[in-house]
């Protein structure tokens, strides 16, 4: 659409949507740490000194394992987007972190699809908002793998009551939906913008099977190293659970939290409520919990964000010849 209007006009809306996101993730950046409802910023602070998290050594530490987390996701999104054409590492990286300052303030980082997609031209933009799903959905599998393990480990070891007979309606509730899901697509009533399901499932077929590994093995690494970076933060503040047991309430953790319809950067206040509910089985007072969930934010979303805001100020709308 932004090809049809004026080169002038073009150029208008395009500096102020880039000032719009770039002030807007500022300004949500400021304010979840200022009007945090479950924790003072002074309170933060003052925990944060109190245990000596800004020594030399933590700050390294924490701040390489963000930069690894990142690290792999660029590769993972390099690796996705090859199958359709080929980018270089800075590419994938100016893409990553400018996709995901523009989802900062979008339910689900949703705006992230369309921030990634506007980088390519026209002819390419359905199948790389189709591929940056994929990317997504591998992540999302491995929390799900790791979470469903440690959730039932966790109910067993804690004894959580539950209320076996809401779960199992919910249960066949979710069959039958799925059950009526599978023969409506089966029938090709189901499509997305004229794509039917067996279109896009051939089309995934022709993936190759070293894409499709390399998602999931990035995914998987990624996850080990966020949730490491939770344990070591546990470590600092002094909580004295063995890496086994930390492990299990954090998988947990990172599950209910992922399945909680969300804005990113509301992300810390669900987690943060999440994490205060099961780490409270295993005696971590709430404010340490808090603080960590809220490092966890800044380190992996509020701070690569802010650097993404350099490649959104310096966005430029693709040629339309490529």
């Amino acid at each position: 659409m932004l090809y049809d209007v004026p080169y002038k006009t073009k150029q208008f809306f395009l500096v102020l949507i880039k000032l719009s996101i770039v002030v807007g993730a500022f300004y949500f950046i400021y304010s979840k740490l200022a009007e945090n409802n479950l924790m003072t910023l002074g309170d933060f602070l003052a925990f944060l000194k109190e245990n000596n998290t800004f020594s030399v050594k933590n700050i390294v530490l924490l701040l390489v394992l963000s930069a690894f987390n990142w690290f792999f996701e660029i590769l993972k999104w390099q690796s996705l987007v090859k199958f359709i054409k080929q980018i270089s590492f800075k590419e994938a990286l100016e893409q990553s972190l400018g996709g995901l300052t523009a989802s900062l303030i979008t339910p689900n980082r949703i705006g992230d699809y369309g921030a990634k997609a506007i980088y390519y031209n026209k002819t390419y933009r359905k199948r790389i908002v189709f591929m940056n799903l994929l990317g997504n959905m591998a992540q999302m599998t491995i929390t799900t793998i790791f979470g469903v393990v440690g959730l039932i480990i966790f109910i067993n070891r804690y004894q959580i009551e539950v209320d076996y007979y809401k779960v199992a309606r919910f249960g066949a509730l979710l069959i039958i939906i799925g059950t009526f899901a599978f023969f409506g697509i089966k029938h090709k009533k189901f499509n997305i913008k004229g794509y039917t399901f067996n279109r896009i499932l051939e089309y995934v077929k022709t993936i190759s099977f070293n894409i499709h590994t390399k998602n999931l093995l990035y995914s998987l690494i990624r996850y080990f190293i966020f949730s490491f970076q939770f344990y070591y933060l546990l470590t600092i503040f002094g909580v004295g659970v063995d890496y086994s047991k930390a492990m299990v309430v954090i998988t947990s953790m990172y599950l209910l939290a992922s399945i909680v319809p969300s804005i990113t950067i509301f992300d810390v206040v669900i987690k943060g409520s999440v994490a205060v509910f099961l780490f409270g089985y295993v005696q971590v007072n709430e404010l340490t919990i808090l603080s960590i969930t809220t490092l966890m934010w800044l380190l992996n979303f509020a701070i690569p964000s802010l650097f993404g805001s350099y490649f959104v100020l310096n966005f430029k709308l693709p040629k339309i010849e490529e």
